[in-house]
């Protein structure tokens, strides 16, 4: 088969630009909603729906059981549900709405936080204590890791998380009118994740730190470099040197978008890894490598519309990418997110071979499409 299963020291290798003897290829995210049906009419066989047919690489993964994330003890309900949208309120209380034909995450209607009261209200939420660590679970852990599992451990986005509690709007705007209202979360945020930390590594060692940030659009994202500095430095540079000091090797961060203008501030963070580097909102990262070199490992880049193209535009963005300086580690190379619906299979299944075959993998095909020419 041409798929790999690849372990926790290799994929740390490859994500630290050594080159291991193969690229990986993977896919991030799936399919749009939708998708699944399109490619049915299609003929798609199970495994294909499934994706399992296309043979992707992955790292066995450990997401380790130390939670750094709001414990509200607040329960979610349905408030109102129609074959159009769902209107819930959320663990954080906060009303909800989403478009089911659509969309798979809801959008906030209102918000928890306005000002430094609100925020005292909830502050406990993010406070540490023993409940935070399952100790039973990081014994498993540790058990997999040893097995080549990566340990993975998830801490809150330095933008993402004061934008759920707030919004994007009040959060930009509390950064000039209300400085000390964002460091006092991420203060409380971040003593909690180095706590949670020293804890966990007690009994598993972190191979990789990974945050959430969601933090641009594709006119460039809503922290600049002046409010990265002030307020997401102190906060990753605290958790980044404490999972250094614990094993970790990777520090990766989600951010769509186009993030070309704050590159530089987020490297000064310590984030080693960017993901998933969306082409159509400007991210190169044939350019980016040749900006940075090996200070910045990333994952996904191929631009996803293209395999709306013909196969002619989806081997001219494969040839480009998977060539040259992104080559020989440090590139995970993937779609940049999910798999968009109006992708015929017939591309996708030609994506997969024209990269698997640039990136001298062995071919991955279900009969019925093995004889297609690519």
């Amino acid at each position: 088969m041409g798929r790999m299963i690849w372990d926790r020291e290799r994929y740390i290798a490859h994500c630290n630009f050594e080159f291991t003897g193969r690229e990986m290829f993977c896919e991030l995210f799936g399919p749009l909603i939708g998708l699944e049906e399109e490619w049915q009419r299609q003929g798609a066989s199970a495994k294909e729906i499934a994706l399992t047919a296309f043979d992707w690489d992955y790292v066995l993964k450990a997401p380790l059981a130390g939670n750094c994330e709001a414990i509200t003890g607040l329960t979610p309900r349905v408030l109102e549900e129609t074959p159009e949208f769902t209107v819930s309120v959320d663990e954080m209380g906060r009303k909800t709405k989403l478009c089911r034909q659509s969309a798979t995450i809801p959008l906030p209607m209102e918000y928890p936080v306005k000002t430094m009261d609100d925020w005292l209200k909830v502050k406990h939420w993010y406070e540490f204590s023993e409940e935070r660590i399952d100790r039973e679970a990081l014994l498993h852990q540790k058990e997999l890791r040893d097995k080549g599992y990566l340990t993975i451990q998830w801490v809150p986005g330095g933008f993402d998380e004061p934008r759920q509690l707030m919004g994007e709007e009040e959060l930009c705007i509390a950064c000039y009118e209300e400085p000390e209202l964002i460091a006092d979360m991420l203060e409380t945020i971040g003593n909690t994740c180095v706590k949670v930390m020293e804890r966990v590594a007690e009994i598993v060692p972190i191979d990789c730190l990974s945050i959430h940030e969601d933090m641009a659009g594709k006119s460039g994202p809503l922290f600049g470099p002046a409010q990265i500095e002030a307020f997401l430095q102190p906060y990753y540079q605290k958790i980044w040197n404490c999972a250094r000091a614990h094993g970790a090797k990777i520090f990766s961060q989600d951010s769509d978008g186009n993030m070309n203008p704050v590159i530089d501030a987020i490297l000064a963070c310590g984030v080693t890894c960017l993901y998933p580097c969306e082409p159509a909102a400007g991210m190169d990262m044939m350019e980016l490598r040749k900006k940075y070199g090996a200070r910045l490992a990333f994952k996904g880049g191929i631009d996803k519309f293209v395999l709306r193209g013909d196969f002619q535009a989806i081997r001219a963005e494969l040839e480009y990418k998977m060539s040259g300086p992104l080559m020989g580690g440090g590139t995970v190379f993937a779609i940049d997110h999910r798999i968009p619906n109006g992708v015929p299979l017939a591309n996708y299944r030609y994506y997969v071979e024209t990269g698997r075959r640039l990136l001298g993998l062995p071919p991955a095909r279900e009969e019925g499409w093995a004889r297609m020419a690519f």
